[in-house]
């Protein structure tokens, strides 16, 4: 037996199968098939109807017996579809293509055995005005840190976003809970209630084709990005020790001497703190020209140098990179502008080890960072970061080629 489906199109009047029969009390296997109720099984939509809405799906119901199987074919693919515990009902499982000519054959059988086929032919309506996914962070078969946030941007507003986060599928080899949160009408993030598991494969498929994202827009087609969790890299970067400690899959690889912001600031309004808290590294350049905010070549203040080896932490100037000076306060005082700065050789190693996503964990300052300050999300609280979810839910990822599932209630973070 087979079942398959996948999107959603809308409510017409049903297609019946034809009756079948149903068991009997007595008399032979035969005469009990013939004496069986009828079976029958409604598609909906119904044969020869077209302009059907795309979100509204395929739904297939059987009486007198119980559905066998049930086939949706269209646009050159078959369909997913989900059937009830008690086989009585079966339904599309996303949103059906716009503008696509859809085939439904289902069968159904008596308590008998007796089968009877039915069959639906119908199109789904034209969608006047699209949308699309415009980007997605991480990038494709990028290997990443296990903080590694997901990041969809869309090309237009979303309105409907309860709609469009049902059609967010997130599969991973590991299980994990995570939940989305929308920060602006057009941008979705996902982020894992703790962190991913080391060494997981990942995929995130927006099931968008279908998807009525606004009053008169709909999603034309899928999207799906695939991505590697790596190696487990957490820095704890004490600002008090004036030292990084760097774990690598949860054992310490090397112990980095450091040196943080000297903290106050200026007449220019640059603060001169490194922020604590739970940072992701966002991304690493082989040089920086760093040059102060705010203040002219000539006035007090002023700098204009070249950094060497940048992990960028926030969006507020803030990296780890190599001391360009200054090494006696490596390990033993904080006399940088907010930067973190490390040795030479420390510098280099670290450099060469970063994933966007790891984590770097900085402790001993009186400034926070703050959750929207780069990928500053584990910052924020895990019942606050649910909230933002159109669905006010959790997920929880299942082994590859599964779909997320709700969790209820959330958990509270951690943090």
């Amino acid at each position: 037996m087979t079942w398959s489906s996948r999107w959603f199109a809308p409510l017409a009047a049903g297609v019946l199968l034809a009756p079948i029969a149903a068991c009997s009390s007595s008399g032979n296997a035969s005469q009990s098939a013939a004496k069986a109720p009828d079976a029958a099984a409604t598609i909906t939509p119904a044969n020869g109807v077209s302009k059907v809405r795309p979100d509204k799906g395929v739904q297939v119901t059987a009486s007198s017996g119980e559905l066998d199987q049930v086939t949706v074919q269209g646009g050159g693919r078959t369909v997913e579809g989900v059937l009830s515990a008690d086989k009585k009902s079966w339904q599309t499982k996303w949103t059906l293509k716009p503008g696509t000519a859809y085939t439904v054959t289902a069968t159904a059988k008596n308590a008998g055995g007796k089968v009877t086929t039915a069959t639906s032919k119908f199109t789904t309506m034209k969608a006047s005005s699209t949308i699309s996914v415009s980007d997605v962070t991480p990038r494709a078969k990028e290997t990443v840190g296990i903080g590694m946030p997901i990041m969809i941007n869309f090309d237009s507003p979303v309105t409907n976003k309860a709609a469009v986060e049902k059609a967010l599928e997130v599969r991973s080899t590991k299980p994990v809970e995570g939940a989305w949160r929308w920060i602006t009408s057009q941008e979705v993030i996902f982020r894992t209630k703790s962190y991913w598991p080391a060494h997981t494969s990942v995929s995130v498929v927006a099931h968008m084709a279908g998807v009525r994202a606004s009053s008169k827009s709909y999603g034309t087609k899928d999207f799906t990005r695939t991505f590697k969790i790596g190696a487990s890299h957490v820095a704890k970067v004490s600002l008090k020790t004036h030292k990084s400690k760097v774990y690598v899959d949860g054992r310490l690889a090397k112990t980095i001497p450091v040196s943080g912001g000297m903290g106050g600031g200026d007449s220019h309004g640059n603060d001169f703190r490194t922020t604590s808290g739970i940072h992701l590294a966002m991304g690493k350049l082989p040089e920086v020209w760093m040059t102060s905010p705010n203040i002219k070549k000539g006035e007090s203040g002023y700098y204009h140098e070249l950094v060497l080896k940048d992990v960028q932490i926030s969006n507020s100037g803030e990296y780890l990179h190599q001391s360009p000076g200054e090494y006696q306060c490596l390990g033993h005082s904080n006399c940088s502008h907010g930067c973190v700065r490390q040795s030479v050789a420390g510098a280099r190693w670290f450099f060469n080890l970063s994933l966007r996503g790891d984590v770097i964990n900085i402790t001993g300052s009186t400034r926070k960072l703050e959750w929207n300050n780069g990928w500053g999300f584990y910052q924020m609280p895990w019942k606050t970061w649910v909230k933002g979810s159109a669905l006010k839910r959790s997920v929880t990822t299942v082994a590859t080629g599964g779909a997320t599932t709700p969790t209820t209630p959330p958990a509270a973070s951690p943090n």
